[in-house]
Formats: C-alpha cells, structure tokens, sequence
C-alpha cells in the first residue's frame, strides 16, 4: 500500500510526499492588491508540502471579488508573487497559481467601482464582506456573447505573459517564478 508521505514524481517535479497544499483565501494583499511581505513568509514556511496552490487570484481588475486578495495583472502584483515564487523555491518547494475570476461573487467596493460581469444578471443571495462591512451583493452586469473571449483573454494573459510557464527555455527567468497554474472562472 502506498503511504502518503512516500515521495512522488508528477511530470519533471520531485515532490516529498503525495499531498498538495490546498488554496485558502488569505485576504491580505497590500496596496494595489500586491502580496505583501506577509504572504512570503506564509508561502515560504509551508514550502515543505511541496507543492502549493495559491490563494484564488485575480487575473484582472473586474476579475476580482474578494476583499484585500492578490492580483496577477499589474507590474506590482507579478513583482509581490515573484518574492513570494522564489521564496517557496529557496525553501525546496514548487508553487501554482490559481487564477480566479469570481463573477458574480463581488462588490464593486472591493474594487474601486468597477462593475461585475457574469454569465447572467443574478446577485449572489447572500451579502459580500467589503471594509465597509457586510453590503448586499451586487447585481452583475450579464455578458455578450462577443465578450466571453475577452473574459477568457483575461484568464489566459497571466500564463502567457506572466508566469513563465509551459516553455522550458524559460524557467523561472520571467513573469511570476510559478511552476504552473490553474483556472477558475466563477
């Protein structure tokens, strides 16, 4: 029988053991939602799980939904998720990101006013933390057919042009440092 602590190779990644660091929602980004020098010492002290999936990430401003969570979308973000990249890598381990547009599932006091879209004009049933407290959710503006790509260009762009992923010339010399990634649109 296999013992979950048996190391385990995945691809070209050697990971100590066969379990992964699941993504949990910090809400501690900085200025700009830039991850913080807090967020480098929580990923780097956990960097012993061997691989982690980041917290959902914002791949875009109208993308995000959750009060004070990070970004992947400005110079500054990439800037505060390469610390927080070569930190796990200093410390033996293998870091992704989840890129995470929410949708519906937010308030335009969490970011700067800007609206939300989704695939239909449905608020969220229940109310949505902000720094003002708990607000009503917001009703989304529903999305064109025409604009999906644009959404999907939104997700797609951090791995094109941030991450440094999928090209093996690359490695960790560009964008964010991440050993890969993930999606999720909400």
């Amino acid at each position: 029988m296999t013992d979950v602590f048996e190391p385990i190779k995945i691809g070209n990644w050697d990971l100590p053991q066969r379990f992964v660091m699941a993504p949990l929602t910090r809400n501690r980004a900085g200025e700009g939602q830039v991850p913080r020098d807090i967020a480098v010492t929580y990923y780097a002290q956990r960097a012993g799980a061997g691989l982690i999936v980041t917290e959902g990430t914002q791949p875009s401003a109208v993308g995000q939904g959750y009060l004070d969570t990070p970004g992947m979308h400005t110079p500054g973000q990439i800037e505060g998720w390469r610390a927080v990249a070569d930190a796990v890598h200093a410390n033996g381990g293998r870091i992704v990101v989840q890129l995470m547009h929410v949708g519906r599932i937010a308030h335009p006091d969490n970011k700067n006013g800007l609206e939300s879209v989704a695939p239909s004009a449905i608020a969220l049933a229940q109310p949505t933390v902000t720094a003002n407290g708990r607000q009503d959710s917001a009703v989304p503006r529903a999305l064109e057919t025409d604009e999906i790509p644009g959404v999907i260009d939104e997700v797609g762009y951090p791995f094109d042009c941030h991450l440094g992923i999928g090209d093996p010339a690359v490695g960790h010399d560009r964008g964010a440092g991440f050993d890969g990634g993930g999606q999720e649109v909400a």
